[in-house]
């Protein structure tokens, strides 16, 4: 079978990580796959052993040259069915060429954002099935007046990490600057407001007085980052706070994280959370969302309103004073990643939509 994906962010983060586990195990399988994305992006590189990779030119989301560079690249193809997996225009012009060509289509839709009910009925119209990463998701689409008979929901998987080890605690804190001492708690998202970094921050000023030992970890590059900063500095937290970027060796960092943080105010569904759980971290995180379906509150960590600062830091500081109930939480969260979000059943789910779409 040939398929045509079309994944247009520039970087390689939760949702293009998705997509070159579902490559490569598309090509395992047999699968034909050509990746369309920008050029010169972070998964253009990295695809190259699992797909052939067609380099679109492009500047933002209306580039009026992408439907023409689509059109081009599908009709040379001739795939049996394309995959558009993200948004940023891709969406609405990939489901309108394929439409074209009369080529089957499918969408995959990772952010649980509400959608104009008008237009998504027009955008999801050219498509032949919609998946939804998590039931969060699902339920969206179903209130924005997309066919149940078209939707399915295949969740997104944990991110398998290589066989590499951890760094000790020891050294990753000397690395980092940080004291011997420190007790450290993670944050793992772009910079950016739906992500509740605020939240933490505010309450990361009432853990600091009750344990000053505590080092907040932000790992992600965004717009925020300036804010967030001058925030800390406001709020007398800076010497409490440490800014990573994004970090390629993140899973060689997370095993000496005390907790990962997730209080964000949207969320599709967590990777971020889903390699937390894999590592055996407890997770304090919101219930926005499909996190709800990673996180279960009490299990392998707590859900809390991340506007109620007080809650959030309560709980924050709870783990940080009860080790063994900690580390039974982290065990807790590897046996939920190992049964609901393993790599080969996100990839089988894809398979069934696709057998599912084209009769076989």
């Amino acid at each position: 079978m040939r398929i045509v994906h079309i994944e247009t962010g520039r970087h390689l983060y939760g949702g293009a990580r998705q997509v070159l586990i579902l490559l490569e195990g598309l090509a395992q399988h047999g699968f034909q796959n050509t990746l369309v994305c920008p050029k010169g992006s972070a998964i253009a590189r990295a695809a190259t052993a699992f797909a052939r990779v067609a380099p679109l030119e492009m500047k933002g989301e209306v580039d009026p040259r992408v439907p023409v560079q689509l059109h081009r690249i599908i009709r040379k193809t001739r795939p049996d069915l394309i995959h558009v997996h993200s948004r940023r225009g891709a969406d609405w012009w990939g489901g309108m060429i394929a439409c074209m060509l009369a080529v089957p289509a499918v969408v995959t839709r990772r952010v649980d954002n509400p959608e104009n009910r008008h237009l998504a009925q027009i955008k999801y119209a050219f498509y032949d099935r919609i998946i939804s990463i998590s039931r969060a998701i699902y339920q969206v689409l179903e209130k924005a007046g997309v066919a149940a008979s078209k939707l399915r929901c295949v969740k997104s998987c944990m991110i398998p990490n290589p066989a590499v080890e951890a760094y000790s605690k020891p050294f990753f804190l000397q690395e980092a600057g940080l004291p011997q001492d420190s007790r450290l708690i993670g944050t793992i998202a772009q910079l950016i407001p739906r992500k509740g970094h605020v939240f933490l921050l505010r309450a990361a000023q009432s853990v600091v007085r009750i344990h000053p030992e505590a080092r907040f970890c932000l790992f992600g590059r965004g717009p925020m980052i300036h804010d967030l900063k001058e925030l800390a500095a406001r709020l007398g937290i800076s010497e409490n706070m440490r800014f990573f970027g994004f970090r390629e060796d993140l899973p060689r960092i997370l095993p000496n994280l005390d907790m990962v943080v997730h209080p964000a105010t949207m969320e599709g569904l967590g990777v971020c959370l889903l390699e937390a759980s894999a590592a055996g971290i407890p997770i304090v995180a919101s219930p926005a969302g499909g996190i709800p379906e990673i996180v279960q509150d009490g299990r392998n960590g707590f859900l809390v309103d991340p506007k109620d600062l007080e809650a959030l830091s309560e709980k924050i500081v709870w783990i940080l004073e009860h080790p063994l109930d900690a580390q039974r939480m982290g065990s807790q969260g590897r046996a939920i990643v190992r049964e609901h979000f393993s790599p080969e059943a996100m990839v089988r789910g894809n398979i069934s939509v696709y057998n599912e779409l084209l009769n076989h």
